[in-house]
């Protein structure tokens, strides 16, 4: 299997921290954020991956080379213009001629992606979301599935009034190539607002499979503390994290 980082973020409520490098850049534990994902694919036997450009896509690239450095191979697909995420994946769509997995390069996780792909197989999905719960929903897409994992409601960002769970969307999929047909190809489209309502709207099989393991969006300086907090009290496993320390 395949895999697309997304890798594009400014993180604009890090500032100054990314005035002058992209969110995936950003340090946890002296490691950029975007070289635990790397190691998480690769534990996965994911080591095939596109990363996704937009902002100083030169730090990036420079970090990470072909990716050979980190035992996988690396191949970037830049956006001169904001193309939303889905947009930004459908740039990498040559590339992608089999089942492949979307994982955020700026958030740090290491859940059993091993059993998400397994999950999205038995499931015979188009889609499948790694789901997990939290405390806050309202900075989430919001998630409510049936017995067998089929996803049957789905809201962006809700107000706490509007909030019916907290099983929310981490921003990871598991998605078959004809996904990207629904949209034009330089397209700004995005996965949660757009490209999944609309796969819902017509019945196809959209699934979530609530992940193993933990997840963190590291996008405030709140959040990025307390996962710098979480790492170094072992509440998540990664093989360079006693490196890091």
């Amino acid at each position: 299997m395949k895999a697309v980082i997304m890798a594009g973020g400014q993180g604009t409520r890090l500032r100054p921290l990314t005035d002058r490098m992209p969110k995936p850049m950003v340090p946890l534990l002296d490691r950029p954020c975007m070289e635990y994902i790397l190691d998480l694919l690769k534990r996965h036997g994911i080591t095939d991956i596109a990363v996704t450009l937009q902002y100083l896509p030169d730090v990036i690239k420079q970090h990470f080379g072909d990716g050979s450095a980190y035992g996988v191979r690396l191949h970037y697909f830049e956006e001169y213009s904001p193309l939303g995420t889905a947009g930004s994946v459908k740039n990498a769509a040559d590339f992608l001629d089999e089942t492949f997995l979307v994982i955020s390069g700026d958030a740090l996780t290491d859940f059993d992606l091993t059993h998400a792909m397994n999950f999205h197989r038995d499931a015979q999905a188009l889609g499948t979301m790694v789901l997990t719960q939290v405390d806050d929903p309202t900075r989430f897409g919001v998630v409510t599935t049936a017995e067998d994992g089929r996803i049957v409601r789905f809201q962006e960002k809700p107000s706490w009034d509007e909030v019916f769970s907290h099983t929310v969307n981490t921003g990871i999929y598991v998605l078959e190539p004809q996904i990207l047909e629904f949209f034009e190809h330089g397209q700004k489209y995005d996965f949660s607002s757009q490209l999944f309502p609309q796969v819902l709207a017509q019945g196809l099989p959209l699934y979530g499979c609530i992940g193993r393991g933990y997840w963190s969006d590291i996008g405030t300086p709140d959040q990025y503390r307390e996962t710098q907090i979480d790492m170094i009290y072992g509440r998540v496993k990664t093989n360079i994290y006693k490196l890091a320390i």
